[in-house]
């Protein structure tokens, strides 16, 4: 099993920068795929970012894509995103997540994702 703990949530303000961590343990992380979502109050969960199992297919949601960047440390393991240029609009719970058997598209849909983190806050002032 794989346990998942994100880290490095705040307070930010418009135009700065911010990177998340996402601690793994349990598992073999370094061949799962990866994935970032967030919620906002009131909002539905969406998807923000991914990596395939390989690393060599990326995804990102038009409203972060050209600002946050996704990558991993498979020695650790880890996971982070970094965002940058943040934006009001960026304030949600932000949670990593992972599946072993999820790729390709699949990997936007958050219920393909077997393990998650419990999420960490980041919230942008204007």
């Amino acid at each position: 099993q794989v346990h998942l703990i994100e880290s490095g949530g705040g307070l930010a303000q418009a135009g700065g920068s911010l990177r998340l961590s996402c601690a793994a343990a349990g598992g073999h992380l370094s061949s799962y795929s990866m994935g970032w979502f967030r919620q906002a109050p009131g909002k539905e969960r969406e998807f923000v970012a991914a990596s395939s199992w390989s690393g060599g297919n990326e995804y990102y949601a038009d409203t972060v894509k050209g600002r946050f960047i996704i990558s991993r440390d498979r020695a650790k393991p880890a996971a982070y995103l970094q965002m940058n240029s943040l934006i009001p609009e960026d304030t949600a719970v932000y949670y990593c997540a992972a599946d072993g058997r999820t790729t390709g598209t699949d990997l936007l849909i958050d219920h393909e994702y077997e393990y998650w983190g419990q999420g960490t806050q980041v919230t942008v002032s204007s």
